[in-house]
């Protein structure tokens, strides 16, 4: 009998393609999405962007957030035309484009990826703020896709910096890969690193990529999640609905909401 139970396991995972001695345990993959549970809190989430792919969902708490940070440009930088309304500066970063789709007497563009170094392509979080900012202490809100690259960059952030962000606002790519590994222990660090000091409060799965079923435990391929600084919170409940009523396709095809693994409260 676990003979058999373990060809299964073999083939289930062959058909991910994951070697199963690289293989992250099903207990692990569970623990940690059981810690990115969204929490209800005491600030309503608002609608950033449009409604399709660019627009996030943000806690209403703006208020002397000085500077939106958001490294990967994309066609449309309505998110960030949202934040220049509520104040902020904007501060873009993407070495593929020449420029934002518009232009904005608030925006601020530098032609490099965010990375792990500094050089003529890359430069890193810490670099980019200090840079762009004369104060040391304020509020910011970060925004980020950067296409896989953001477990790096988040990793290589100073804590005192990700402790400046208020908000972050993070797509993450490749989830169902947390059944491998290596892959999972950079996540996880990744992770681990951002719940230090907040808590996520909301995920919306990206329609555009699907989902993946391992082992009864589905995985959003690619989402994007929410998060506020721990000091922002007065009181918190865990959210058990989904989707938010202002959640909205990436792409105008066949409906992606986020599998109930990831908010259900008794799920093992």
């Amino acid at each position: 009998m676990k003979e058999i139970a373990e060809k299964t396991i073999r083939a289930v995972f062959a058909s991910i393609g994951f070697n199963i001695e690289k293989a992250t345990d099903r207990k692990s993959v569970v623990s940690l999405i059981k810690k990115l549970h969204p929490y209800r809190i005491d600030k309503e989430l608002v609608r950033f962007g449009a409604n399709g792919d660019g627009g996030y969902l943000v806690p209403d708490d703006f208020e002397e957030i000085n500077a939106c940070f958001s490294p990967g440009v994309g066609a449309f930088s309505t998110f960030e035309e949202d934040c220049a309304k509520h104040g902020m500066q904007v501060y873009l970063a993407d070495k593929s484009v020449d420029a934002p789709a518009i232009e904005n007497s608030q925006f601020h563009f530098i032609k490099k990826f965010i990375g792990t170094i500094n050089n003529d392509d890359f430069i890193t979080m810490d670099s980019w703020v200090n840079t762009s900012l004369n104060e040391a202490d304020s509020d910011l809100l970060l925004q980020m896709d950067i296409e896989r690259h953001e477990y790096l960059s988040i990793i290589n952030m100073s804590d005192a910096l990700l402790n400046r962000c208020r908000i972050l606002v993070i797509e993450f790519h490749y989830l169902h890969k947390l059944w491998n590994k290596e892959f999972f222990n950079m996540a996880s660090a990744t992770f681990e690193k951002i719940l230090q000091n907040h808590t996520c409060i909301h995920i919306h799965a990206n329609n555009y990529c699907g989902i993946v079923k391992t082992m009864g435990v589905e995985i959003p391929k690619v989402a994007e999640f929410t998060f506020i600084r721990n000091d922002r919170i007065k009181t918190k409940s865990l959210q058990t609905n989904f989707p938010h009523p202002l959640d909205f396709d990436n792409i105008n095809e066949s409906a992606t909401v986020l599998p109930e693994c990831w908010y259900d409260i008794d799920f093992k």
